[in-house]
């Protein structure tokens, strides 16, 4: 399926985003390797996170509604984000994806949601932390902290996609902030649950 994949990307996506979606693929899978998640599906979902990306908005809308995503009044405004939704929709349409949870991580990988599964957290993380996504102090901590701690570094590319959505005066979308937080609370809870466990075994 990977060659029909690129294929098709080929005669939809100019060479830049290829690039950047190759990066997804093999960074997604070296995290779900690395957190003990299955490789093969990571890589299929970075594969086609970004099949609807280069969409119309029109396109866009029309492909949500008809299959009843809901559109609120930030999608309405600025129809690209339901790009990672549509993504979804191709890969079950085009390339017969059936996997529940492959599908879900493409859906998943530009707002996020809570209680999403860790390979949807792979995914969204994946797609910020990329290669072709270049190099800073804040870029080059979230790939660090992306190997030990998946949750964390859920809501840090949250709190990094925030940054930019304020200084550039855009709409944000209330499921990011969710995403944040739910994250952040999940983090939370390991560090405690990780104190615990250290306090019981020291009284062991």
């Amino acid at each position: 399926m990977r060659e029909r994949v690129l294929a098709w990307l080929a005669d939809n996506v100019p060479t830049s985003r290829l690039k950047h979606i190759l990066g997804v693929e093999q960074t997604a899978k070296e995290l779900a390797g690395i957190h003990h998640l299955d490789t093969e599906k990571a890589a299929r979902a970075g594969l086609m996170h970004d099949l609807a990306k280069c969409f119309k908005p029109a396109r866009l809308l029309q492909m949500a509604k008809e299959a009843e995503v809901e559109i609120d009044a930030v999608t309405e405004a600025n129809p690209h984000l339901l790009h990672a939704q549509v993504s979804a929709i191709v890969a079950k349409n085009i390339f017969d994806e059936r996997d529940t949870e492959v599908l879900e991580a493409i859906a998943n990988h530009t707002l996020g949601k809570p209680g999403m599964s860790k390979l949807s957290c792979v995914v969204f993380v994946a797609d910020c932390i990329e290669p072709t996504r270049g190099s800073s102090p804040e870029l080059e901590a979230l790939r660090e902290t992306s190997k030990h701690d998946l949750y964390k570094a859920v809501w840090l590319t949250c709190d990094y996609s925030l940054s930019f959505l304020l200084e550039t005066r855009c709409l944000i979308h209330p499921q990011t902030i969710f995403t944040r937080n739910w994250a952040l609370q999940k983090a939370s809870q390991q560090v405690v649950f990780g104190e615990l466990a250290k306090d019981t075994y020291k009284t062991a």
